[in-house]
């Protein structure tokens, strides 16, 4: 899961402190400790971190993770943990989190290996330690909150960053709703395609959609956006001659004002082929090359090059990446369950009704393969005999 830092260290300490003294968390019974907590809205998640060394807090830091929609807290907190570590200059013997993490075995030993000694991550259930994460959480929210009241605030800045991606691709209008289109794949395995859209500067999460390829074999971009394409306005034509029998606006209907496309002239030009034979070739498109954030518009041979300072290259920037994140972490699921459902399935003597119990015991290949004798065979069908020949199988 990719992240994006939301602030630094507070800088304030004094102040902190205070607060911290009002709510017991200078203690004599704390040593170094990590905690995370995290709160949620509407696809968005604000993670809290909070530095304790020596028993005093230190700083605390708070990061804000967008596009977690369908994704539980465990899964989250997994995935921050394993990417805030990995950039860490100090791992702390004891991290403390929100929520239980269905990979804990195996986050737990590479924490140690990154720490050179045992690392402790766990669930607080009582006392102090709870306290701290609840104090956590509860910043978290406080936080999150806040942000989101600034941002729907600012629209000075995305009325500037319309306007300037009006004038430069020449529109007649600033598009107030823009979709962007990414692919991910690796070595051409569970290709998945992205859709964000982003309406007057601001993410519409209920609108984002994930695809998944289905006619294009190998690692192929461009015959996979168009797919995605194809498949995204055959569903607009659908729902405008559908009636929804709930009533509710079939939100595929809503038609861009701009497409992007992450990618230079290839991938331009196999979605406005794509767009063409939709009959929605209509609908201004541009694409977005990320090495040196040129913008490729049909007819023009050069690129449009927009200022580094741009408000108008910023939210291009954002709701590109935005659409490449949307992608890489549908793709990383579909090929880590394929890879693990096709191991296992290699196995002798573990079928479907043991992979399934296994899985939603460890969670993954690899806390299987971290996993005891014991816990193996206190698996719902599985016995020590067979625990032993699944872990000298793997």
């Amino acid at each position: 899961l990719q992240f994006e830092r939301a602030a630094e260290m507070r800088d304030q300490i004094a102040a902190i402190t205070q607060i911290i003294e009002r709510q017991r968390i200078i203690s004599g019974h704390l040593n170094d400790h990590d905690f995370i907590a995290l709160a949620r809205d509407d696809g968005q998640a604000c993670v809290q971190v909070f530095f304790v060394r020596g028993g005093k807090l230190i700083g605390r830091e708070y990061f804000v993770l967008t596009g977690t929609q369908g994704e539980k807290d465990s899964e989250v907190i997994a995935s921050f943990v394993k990417q805030f570590y990995d950039e860490a200059a100090y791992v702390p013997p004891e991290v403390l989190v929100q929520s239980d993490l269905d990979e804990l075995a195996v986050i737990e030993e590479w924490l140690r290996r990154k720490r050179g000694s045992k690392v402790l991550l766990k669930v607080p259930r009582r006392g102090e330690k709870r306290e701290i994460i609840r104090l956590a959480a509860e910043t978290a929210a406080e936080t999150l909150s806040k942000l989101r009241a600034e941002w729907e605030a600012d629209t000075n800045k995305h009325v500037e960053a319309l306007t300037e991606i009006q004038r430069a691709l020449n529109l007649p209008s600033p598009p107030a709703r823009i979709e962007c289109y990414d692919i991910s794949n690796i070595q051409g395995t569970s290709a998945t395609g992205s859709m964000v859209v982003f309406t007057k500067g601001v993410p519409e999460r209920r609108d984002y959609r994930r695809f998944r390829i289905k006619t294009v074999v190998g690692a192929d971009d461009f015959a996979s956006m168009a797919e995605v394409i194809k498949r995204r306005f055959a569903r607009a034509r659908e729902a405008s001659t559908e009636r929804n029998l709930d009533g509710k606006e079939n939100r595929w209907a809503i038609m861009p004002d701009l497409v992007i496309i992450d990618g230079g002239k290839g991938q331009l030009n196999a979605v406005r082929e794509a767009m063409e034979a939709m009959g929605v070739a209509h609908i201004p498109t541009v694409g977005l090359a990320k090495q040196h954030e040129e913008l490729y518009v049909p007819g023009r041979s050069e690129p449009i090059i927009l200022p580094r300072d741009s408000q108008g290259l910023y939210l291009l920037q954002r709701i590109r990446d935005e659409a490449h994140r949307f992608a890489i972490t549908y793709h990383r699921k579909l090929r880590d369950a394929k890879t693990t459902k096709s191991i296992l399935d290699e196995i002798p003597g573990i079928g479907p009704r043991r992979r399934k119990a296994l899985l939603e015991r460890f969670g993954s290949l690899e806390a299987i393969r971290q996993a005891t004798v014991e816990e193996l065979a206190a698996v719902p069908g599985m016995n020590r005999r067979m625990a032993e020949s699944l872990l000298e199988y793997l």
